[in-house]
């Protein structure tokens, strides 16, 4: 009897902590995920989606995915291709696809066979579209998307190269903002394929990662996200790269096997670069083989996948009077633990201007500040404080590096610091104890003889 109720009480008892752990889950990515819906809402993505995503398994929690997307008011243009599919269904009719400079040839037959199969992937994604929240919540406000195609590009002829006759290969000749603006605008999902037509009525094969470069360029979008079968740009040891620039991401295409393979990551690459040197902001590269890797990647600080920036999303600079705000979120919880000394909001007004940040998607995660006694030509390391979130990376190292150099520029020869809890770390870079005796005058006289901290000083050279 008494193990049939302890056994009971251990089963209430995993059941409380099982509910408690999911609440507190839920909480903490509620928080971490609104200021991205907010910062989201009403900015234009391109998403684009290749043949192989489509044909993937995982493709309807991607469009549900897409789907959630715009009821959170995120206006967007999907660009999908079907190269895979074009291919076995020209098999299927036994033609032959010939190639120039990695460019299909589009005889007659063979831009017949691409009508067909756009125009199906076509139907079917929308379809899928407009039926992707029908079975969540959101349902009961919204009765499906709307999805709009359209003429929104008019293409011409690749023509004739070294005596190679392109056919009915092109590439666009404009594109109309104002016409997908307009349908954005109405909450419309924009849905635009490989086809096109010309000003003369012929129709025109496009690459799709063209079409998906040079929308999100027209239209400044906010972001270029597309699909392939690893979670981004994987170097050789396995390790993804959270972030690249453009000539980084050029010398990746080169250099990793695995992209290589990869002929629609290649295209999209090479098409992320020239989006990203022509103003729109980020491009993104992520699995579709993923579950969630598109809510992942967006609404996630560090994300899932690899994006590409003209400047980094990471950034170090001096704090304002705007900033104090996100400081105090930063160092609360560790003056509470005692790790840091309580500081008021009017003291970190009047010492602002001592401050580095780390500032990373709007939000402060990193900050030091640097107090200097010119007279004893030394300064003070204070408040050096990293997010929980981001403390396994280097961040403190380049918060005392910033700090580091700072206080050369302004003439120091030391700097020192008080802590509690951080002795190894500092001691670890270069820190040596010293006693209380070696602080500026005007320092010792404020020393918290109750707090005990240690005092380290390191030579700068």
């Amino acid at each position: 009897m008494l193990h049939a109720i302890n056994n009971h009480n251990k089963n209430q008892f995993i059941e409380v902590f099982l509910v408690k752990t999911r609440t507190t889950e839920l909480v903490q990515g509620l928080r971490h995920t609104i200021p991205y819906i907010n910062i989201h809402h009403g900015k234009v993505f391109i998403i684009m989606l290749n043949g192989e995503s489509i044909e993937h398994e995982n493709f309807s929690s991607i469009i549900h995915d897409i789907g959630l997307l715009s009821s959170l008011g995120i206006r967007i243009v999907i660009v999908y291709g079907a190269r895979p599919q074009i291919n076995n269904k020209l098999k299927e009719n036994k033609i032959h696809s010939i190639y120039h400079k990695c460019t299909r040839i589009t005889d007659f037959k063979t831009l017949e066979i691409i009508k067909q199969v756009t125009g199906s992937l076509q139907l079917d994604i929308t379809a899928r579209l407009s039926m992707s929240l029908n079975s969540t919540t959101w349902q009961r406000t919204r009765n499906c998307i709307n999805v709009v195609s359209g003429n929104f590009i008019t293409a011409q002829p690749l023509g004739i190269e070294e005596g190679i006759d392109y056919c009915h290969s092109g590439r666009i000749r404009r594109i109309d903002e104002e016409s997908i603006y307009s349908h954005l605008d109405n909450h419309a999902i924009v849905l635009i394929g490989p086809l096109a037509g010309s000003i003369i009525g012929e129709s025109f094969n496009l690459t799709s990662e063209e079409v998906a470069t040079q929308i999100a360029i027209k239209l400044q979008a906010e972001k270029l996200i597309g699909f392939g079968p690893y979670q981004g740009v994987v170097k050789s040891n396995n390790e993804i790269i959270s972030e690249l620039f453009p000539n980084e991401v050029e010398h990746y295409i080169n250099n990793i096997q695995n992209i290589n393979e990869c002929l629609c990551v290649k295209l999209f690459l090479r098409g992320a670069v020239q989006a990203c040197r022509s103003g729109v902001k980020r491009s993104h590269i992520i699995s579709y083989k993923e579950n969630g890797a598109l809510l992942q990647e967006i609404f996630s600080r560090e994300g899932i996948g690899t994006q590409i920036v003209m400047q980094s999303s990471e950034q170090i600079c001096r704090a304002t009077i705007d900033d104090i705000g996100g400081i105090l979120q930063l160092i609360r919880p560790l003056e509470e633990q005692g790790i840091l000394v309580r500081r008021s909001r009017k003291q970190l007004e009047r010492e602002i201007e001592q401050f580095l940040i780390i500032v990373r998607d709007n939000l402060i995660i990193g900050c030091a500040a640097l107090y200097p006694f010119h007279k004893e030509k030394i300064g003070e390391l204070a408040c050096v404080a990293v997010h929980p979130e981001y403390r396994s990376s280097e961040r403190g190292d380049i918060l005392l590096e910033r700090i580091i150099v700072q206080a050369r520029q302004i003439g120091l020869k030391k700097i020192f610091v008080l802590t509690t809890h951080s002795i190894h770390w500092f001691q670890e870079r270069g820190f040596k104890p010293v006693d209380i005796e070696s602080l500026p005058e005007s320092k010792k006289k404020m020393y918290n003889y109750q707090r005990r901290s240690k005092v380290l000083i390191a030579e700068l050279i």
